[in-house]
């Protein structure tokens, strides 16, 4: 076994990168439509808790708008309060929490 040699896997071709990467880019325009503080929300018609779920996930996008819009955030200031949190937090913590999962970890022997 020590003689096995490890097969890497191939990397897709540069046309599939391409794609995979207009692909992400596309989706990250898309996305961008449901940031909080676009106006879409008052204090007649706050964010609820699946509001906080998906301003959660697409927070690393809103605070890169933020950067250059100064009126989008990354937190929704018209919420229900605390149910709008739980989404929130919900999505942060399962989003960057599961990336930690993801990785892999490699045994010396």
């Amino acid at each position: 076994m020590k003689n096995q040699k490890r097969v890497m896997p191939a990397r897709p071709p540069i046309r599939a990168r391409g794609v995979m990467v207009i692909a992400a880019v596309l989706s990250m325009v898309m996305l961008s439509g449901c940031v909080p503080g676009d106006g879409s929300y008052s204090v007649a018609d706050p964010a609820g808790f699946f509001w906080g779920i998906w301003h959660g996930w697409v927070a690393p996008i809103s605070l890169i708008i933020g950067l250059f819009k100064s009126d989008i955030r990354v937190y929704e200031i018209f919420n229900t309060g605390w149910a709008y949190d739980l989404g929130f937090y919900i999505a942060i913590i399962s989003g960057f929490g599961g990336l930690s999962l993801r990785r892999r970890k490699t045994r010396d022997e």
